[in-house]
């Protein structure tokens, strides 16, 4: 019985898991982002294979939460966007591959 309570106990961690980052397309963009100083909107969109509405959906909600920020420009009279992680959502997007490499390394065999 007290096997089972401890399992429990390391299964329910999942749900203090950060559900902004854990939607699996917002955790590929915070991975991508996590890894580089920014990227551009359209090379995300390439490597994530979002539809455009999508990803700005997704990044509108990480912008919102602090996690990202977009700078828009123009370049060669075309609008570019270059994406960043924030101090904050490095550390979230660290937090998170913590606590998911915890959690899973407690699960055994």
């Amino acid at each position: 019985m007290a096997d089972q309570k401890e399992r429990n106990i390391e299964v329910n961690k999942l749900t203090d898991i950060d559900p902004l980052i854990h939607a699996p397309a917002r955790l590929l963009v915070m991975t991508y982002l996590y890894v580089v100083e920014s990227l551009d909107f359209v090379y995300l969109k390439r490597v994530t294979d979002l539809s455009w509405g999508n990803l700005s959906t997704h990044l509108t909600k990480l912008e919102d939460a602090g996690y990202v920020k977009m700078k828009k420009s123009f370049q060669d009279k075309k609008p570019k966007t270059m994406i960043q992680l924030t101090k904050k959502g490095r550390k979230a997007f660290r937090s998170y591959k913590d606590e998911m490499q915890q959690v899973l390394g407690e699960i055994p065999d």
